[in-house]
């Protein structure tokens, strides 16, 4: 999440083929697609943005567009719902899903320690040991985070994340397990790395084989080497008065499941409309009703610690009430239950959120930095709903 953490807690904090239609009629739907374009369009005007893309779903999709550029020196491409953004810590929710899918095939307990998988796992630090699966997906293990991503130098090969998760034995926590939380992207990529070891194959591998093809996000990849030149977008930095080309690409294998996923607005959307239809989708089921019942319970209230880092911030705080799920930020938002996650890395900016009850959801995927997305997620879907 990087940046974009900062920004959630300043801020605070090709359609779906054989889903269920919107229920408005084609001429409402169509107006609605307009004014939802509008919103996008402004927000990317007041931002000076290079490129957004977003899409909208409603019982099925009423919105997928796109403004701005792709950038990268190959004819400032125009940004649409095909083309394919670094998603940063979007990749999370895949994360839990397919530990998910592991605990259902008796594979994983959410309670077993990471050492029952991992055996040269260690970090320093009293009841370190003791770390569970469950503590990792709810940022509660007491790990502190990333400081060097190492995006100007990253590592291709399938060796590169048991690597890293084998020189964490130097560094410590930060917490005992399970007294705090706090947001860490190194116990995603631990997670990451039990996945490969139980399944058997490199973790990208097994997140495509089970998640990105079954779900037919076919543009989708969390590898370098299978993302679609044609269509990706490349960073930028800086604000909207002084906006530059990122010098490299946040890309690196030690750091997959904290980061790497590659989608675009079509996708998206699909994957959206799974988690709405609680891992069901086009006949395919990737998960049962009642993991969902897991991945979407309240393991943690973080409102307090969160409003108090608004308050330091000088800003309100958006929610009603915020809780930490496994890897999903479950908060209340007047009155309305919400899932997200929202994504920023070097150049990047996106934001996915569910709205369960009303069977709805919003992507925002952005392709410059120092920007926050969720507002305009939040007037996408606000508008989507009226």
């Amino acid at each position: 999440m990087r940046w974009a953490l900062v920004a959630v807690t300043a801020s605070l904090l090709g359609c779906a083929g054989g889903a269920k239609p919107a229920t408005r009629s084609a001429p409402d739907r169509s107006a609605l697609a307009d004014s939802l374009g509008a919103i996008v369009r402004r927000f990317a005007s007041s931002e000076e943005l290079p490129g957004v893309a977003a899409g909208v779903w409603h019982r099925g999709v009423v919105y997928r567009g796109g403004f701005g550029t792709r950038g990268g020196g190959v004819g400032d491409p125009a940004v649409g719902p095909t083309t394919v953004f670094h998603m940063a810590s979007v990749t999370k929710p895949f994360v839990a899903t397919a530990l998910m899918q592991l605990v259902e095939a008796g594979k994983v307990s959410l309670d077993g320690t990471v050492t029952g998988y991992l055996p040269y796992f260690a970090v320093k630090g009293p009841g370190a040991a003791g770390i569970t699966i469950r503590q990792l997906l709810s940022h509660t293990a007491g790990l502190g985070d990333v400081t060097d991503y190492a995006w100007q130098h990253p590592e291709y090969d399938d060796g590169a994340l048991e690597r890293y998760i084998r020189g964490l034995k130097d560094s410590s926590l930060i917490a005992p397990p399970g007294e705090t939380w706090a947001y860490s992207n190194i116990g995603f990529e631990i997670l990451a790395d039990v996945i490969a070891k139980v399944a058997g194959v490199p973790f990208e591998t097994y997140l495509q084989q089970h998640l990105l093809t079954p779900l037919g996000m076919g543009k989708s990849t969390l590898l370098m080497t299978d993302i679609d030149s044609t269509l990706m977008a490349y960073g930028h930095t800086g604000d909207s008065a002084a906006t530059r080309p990122v010098g490299y690409y946040p890309y690196n294998r030690r750091h997959a499941a904290s980061s790497t996923l590659h989608s675009n607005v079509d996708d998206m959307l699909r994957w959206a409309a799974a988690n709405l239809g609680r891992g069901s989708l086009d006949g395919s089921r990737i998960l049962s009703d009642s993991s969902y019942r897991e991945l979407w319970r309240p393991h943690r209230d973080i409102t307090a610690g969160l409003a108090e880092r608004a308050r330091q911030a000088g800003v309100a705080m958006p929610f009603d009430s915020i809780a930490i799920g496994l890897s999903w930020f479950l908060p209340v938002r007047q009155g309305q239950r919400l899932v997200f996650h929202s994504g920023g890395d070097t150049g990047f900016a996106s934001y996915l959120v569910l709205a369960p009850a009303e069977q709805a959801a919003v992507v925002v995927m952005i392709n410059r930095d120092r920007v926050d997305p969720r507002p305009l997620a939040f007037e996408l879907l606000d508008a989507a709903l009226r």
